[in-house]
C-alpha cells in the first residue's frame, strides 16, 4: 500500500511538471505547485497508514453479522431445486448424483451409470475424462443427436472429497440446454441471408438496366421504355418485400398481446372478397362467396384478420388459371377444432407436392421460385398469416391435391367460448399448400 501511495505522489508531481511545461509556466510556479501536491498527498498517506482498520464483512460473530453460513440441511435442498442441471461424477467415471433439473433433461439417468453412457457426445466424454485426469476446470459445447438434435453448453470442475459421496473426489458437471437459443440464432441468420438474397436480385437487375440505359440504349427509345418498365416492376417488388418484412415485424412484436374487439368473422371475409371481385373478373376467375355475413363472432384485430383473408384470397387467385373458381365458404364444425369457427378459401389451381408440405409457413419458401417471382410473390404470405393466427390463438389447416387445387381453412375461437379454447400454436394439416 505504501509503495502505491509513493507511486501516486510521483505521478501527481509528474502531471504538474508536464502541465507547467505545456502552459509555459515559470520554474518557480511549477515548483510551488508540485510542493502543494506533494504536501496534500503525504498528509493523505499519513492518515491512511494510521487509520483504524474497519471490520471486514463476514468476519464477526455469525449471530451479529450478515456472513452466516448455509445450514448443513439446507445446502442439499438448494442444489436439488436449482434450475440448472448438475451431475456429480466419481473418479471412476460413475454417476454419483443428479439434481431434479438434470433428471428432467436426461430422464433415463441411473445412479452408478458411467458418464459416457449418459450423454453420447465425443466432446462431453473428452472434457469430463480430461478433468477427472488432471483436475482442471473446463468449459465446452457439444451436440447430442439422440432423438432430436440438441445443443448444450457445459462446465466441469473437480470437488474436494466429501463425506456424502464417498472417500473419492468427484467432478461436478453443469449442463445447460442451448437448443432454443441456437435455433433462434440460426433462424435469424437464415432470415438475414434470405432477405439479403431477395433484395439483391431485383437490385442487381435495376443496376444492370441503368448501366444499359447509360450506354448502349441511350439513343434507343423503344429499349428505354421496355427497360424502364422492367425497372419499375423490380422496384415495386422490392417495395412489396420491405412492406411484408415490416408487417411481419410489427405482428411479431405484438404477438403476445391478445386482441379484445368482438368482430363478425364472416363479414370481414366477405369484405375482403368484395375487394377482389373486379380483379377476378379481369383475370377470368370466378370468385364465389358462400358465407352468412352476420354469423361467427370472434375476438380479434380487424386489420390483421383482413390481412389473413387478403393474403389467402390473393394467393388463390394469383396461382389459378383463367376459368378457375375461388370459393370462400364457412367450414363445417370439426371435432378436431372444438369451440372454433372456420372459414375456408378454396381454389381449383395446380395444388402442391406432398414432399414440400412441411415447409409451408417458412419465410421466403416458395413451391416454384420463378413462378412466384413472376407473379410478384414475396414468400412471406403464409408466414404473416401464421403469426397473426398465433396472436388470435387460431389455427390454419391446409389441404391440397395435385391437379385439383387447395383449401386453406382458418380456425378461430368463437367469442362466446374463448375462455375454454386451449392455448396451442397454429397447425398445418397433413396435406397442404405452401406460402407463395
Amino acid at each position: 500500500m505504501l509503495r502505491g501511495m509513493h507511486a501516486a505522489v510521483a505521478i501527481l508531481v509528474g502531471v504538474v511538471a508536464a502541465t507547467a511545461t505545456g502552459l509555459a509556466l515559470s520554474p518557480a510556479l511549477a515548483f510551488l505547485g508540485a510542493a502543494l501536491i506533494a504536501y496534500v498527498a503525504s498528509h493523505f498517506l499519513h492518515r491512511t497508514l494510521h487509520a483504524e482498520p474497519e471490520p471486514r464483512e463476514g468476519t464477526g460473530d455469525a449471530g451479529e453479522t450478515g456472513g452466516r453460513q448455509i445450514p448443513a440441511d439446507v445446502g442439499p435442498q438448494l442444489i436439488e431445486k436449482l434450475p440448472v442441471p448438475l451431475l456429480l461424477i466419481s473418479q471412476r467415471g460413475r454417476l454419483g448424483y443428479a439434481n431434479l433439473a438434470a433428471q428432467g433433461m436426461l430422464p433415463r439417468l441411473t445412479p452408478g451409470q458411467h458418464f459416457a453412457h449418459i450423454i453420447r457426445a465425443p466432446a462431453f466424454v473428452e472434457a469430463v475424462s480430461a478433468t477427472l485426469r488432471d483436475g482442471l476446470e473446463r468449459s465446452f459445447e457439444f451436440t447430442s443427436y439422440e432423438g432430436n438434435e440438441r445443443h448444450f453448453e457445459a462446465r466441469v470442475s473437480m470437488l474436494a472429497e466429501c463425506e456424502g459421496f464417498g472417500p473419492e473426489a468427484h467432478a461436478i458437471v453443469q449442463v445447460e440446454d442451448r437448443t432454443r437459443t441456437h435455433r433462434i440464432e440460426q433462424l435469424r441468420s437464415d432470415f438475414i441471408a434470405n432477405a439479403s438474397h431477395e433484395l439483391r436480385t431485383p437490385l442487381a437487375s435495376i443496376i444492370g438496366y441503368i448501366e444499359t440505359l447509360q450506354n448502349h440504349a441511350r439513343e434507343d427509345p423503344e429499349a428505354r421504355e421496355r427497360f424502364l418498365a422492367i425497372m419499375a416492376r423490380e422496384a415495386h417488388r422490392m417495395q412489396r418485400l420491405v412492406d411484408d418484412l415490416m408487417s411481419l415485424s410489427r405482428i411479431e412484436m405484438n404477438e403476445h398481446v391478445r386482441p379484445v374487439e368482438r368482430l363478425p368473422l364472416n363479414r370481414i371475409a366477405c369484405d375482403c372478397a368484395s375487394v377482389f371481385q373486379p380483379l377476378a373478373s379481369q383475370e377470368g376467375i370466378t370468385l364465389r362467396v358462400e358465407l352468412d355475413p352476420d354469423e361467427a363472432d370472434v375476438i380479434g384485430d380487424r386489420d390483421q384478420l383482413s390481412q389473413v383473408f387478403t393474403n389467402l384470397i390473393d394467393n388463390a387467385m394469383k396461382y389459378s388459371a383463367p376459368g378457375a373458381t375461388v370459393t370462400i365458404r364457412s367450414a363445417p364444425e370439426n371435432p378436431a377444432h372444438p369451440g372454433r369457427v372456420g372459414v375456408s378459401v378454396s381454389d381449383t389451381g395446380m395444388g402442391i407436392p406432398r414432399e414440400k408440405l412441411h415447409r409451408l409457413t417458412e419465410r421466403f419458401f416458395r413451391v416454384s421460385v420463378p413462378q412466384s417471382r413472376h407473379k410478384g410473390g414475396t414468400g412471406l404470405g403464409l408466414a404473416i398469416v401464421k403469426h397473426i393466427l398465433n396472436r388470435h390463438k387460431g389455427r390454419i389447416e391446409i389441404s391440397s391435391v395435385l391437379g385439383e387445387g387447395s383449401t386453406f381453412t382458418v380456425w378461430l375461437p368463437r367469442a362466446t367460448q374463448l375462455h375454454i379454447v386451449p392455448d396451442e400454436p397454429p397447425a398445418v394439416a397433413p396435406a397442404s399448400r405452401a406460402a407463395r
